[in-house]
């Protein structure tokens, strides 16, 4: 099917209905593309929709792509387009792209979840080690140790900080 073909098959209702929406009778529905939506705020048309809050709008190709972090031609292709050319892309392939962006997704909210608690413990530990640095003798064994503790913790400060991505995930593999 073409592009054309395809928005003539499909209304922006059969769309939305597709991901569990149901458009209320004045035809909005909560807006999936922001948070906080108490009310309906996503005005579903004929052929389009716009959100009255955060400015989302497009067609049943945009909702698609939005919805699925998709690119056009995979929204296409999923809502049963043909490129006539000798490359077709399989409705398997799609789903391979899809799951790996969930997981680069999954990965990357776990990773800053690691490095905001890590961050914390470090903060933590620097106070901590504030406090011993003052209680012990200067130059006592203790207060040496004192001192160079803090100084591996404030690299790693810095590091989790203003550091390269390369330098984070090498201190996370290290734990």
């Amino acid at each position: 099917m073409t592009v054309e073909e395809i928005k003539d098959t499909y209304s922006m209702r059969d769309i939305v209905e597709r991901y569990g929406f149901q458009p209320n009778r004045r035809g909005f529905i909560p807006c999936p593309f922001h948070e906080g939506d108490r009310q309906a705020s996503l005005k579903i048309y004929d052929r389009d929709f716009h959100c009255h809050a955060c400015g989302a709008n497009g067609d049943i190709f945009s909702f698609v792509q939005m919805m699925d972090d998709l690119s056009f031609k995979e929204a296409f292709i999923e809502l049963g387009g043909d490129y006539h050319s000798g490359e077709k892309v399989h409705l398997s392939q799609i789903l391979m792209r899809k799951r790996e962006r969930e997981r680069a997704r999954r990965y990357e909210e776990v990773f800053r979840a690691w490095k905001m608690q890590k961050l914390i413990e470090v903060c933590r530990l620097l106070r901590m080690y504030d406090e011993l640095e003052m209680v012990f003798e200067p130059m006592s064994d203790e207060w040496v140790l004192v001192i160079n503790k803090k100084q591996v913790l404030e690299e790693d400060y810095r590091i989790l900080t203003s550091g390269f991505r390369k330098e984070q995930e090498e201190m996370r593999s290290l734990e």
